[in-house]
């Protein structure tokens, strides 16, 4: 019995070390997401900065620490749809890195999009941004653009936030 328990004990404890495999995110289908009517001109237009770090510096400005961003695209109105013409990835010198939206999709009352940067991902640099385009009912409340950026070695670990800011 002594045997069973110490065999039944060293099981769990490989188990429990057994790397898990994560769960694939689920990743925005723009195609599915493309309107396919025309945007009347009556909405109301606007454009916003969001700025992002794939990288920070650590110690010095030769070392670098590679960050994810998650880009988060909110629609902060219970009853309008918004349309987000564009979403444009650059990097540190300006350079176009990916654009994510090239025809206007869609984004239902109170639904959030993300756009992950992995970790891996340092083609944006320390100083990345997106520009996003967008159009919304004259009376709904504007949309909300953020990141987070996150990081963990070990058992340490890094995040903080950015918030968009409307430029026209």
């Amino acid at each position: 019995m002594k045997y069973c328990v110490i065999f039944f004990i060293a099981c769990l404890s490989f188990n429990s070390c057994e790397n898990k495999r994560e769960e694939d995110p689920i990743k925005v289908d723009w195609k599915k997401r493309t309107v396919s009517h025309t945007i009347s001109d009556s909405l109301e237009t606007g454009k916003s900065y969001l700025s992002i770090y794939s990288q920070i510096y650590s110690l010095s400005q030769h070392k670098k620490y590679n960050l994810t961003a998650m880009v988060s695209l909110r629609n902060t109105s219970e009853k309008d749809t918004i349309y987000l013409l564009k979403a444009d990835y650059h990097g540190t010198h300006g350079e176009m890195i990916k654009q994510y939206i090239n025809k206007p999709v869609y984004l239902l009352p109170m639904e959030t999009l993300d756009i992950v940067i992995e970790e891996s991902d340092v083609s944006g640099g320390t100083g990345s941004n997106f520009i996003f385009d967008w159009k919304m009912s004259k009376n709904a409340p504007e949309p909300i653009f953020e990141a987070v950026m996150s990081s963990t070695v070990g058992s340490q670990g890094l995040s903080f936030t950015t918030q968009g800011k409307r430029i026209d």
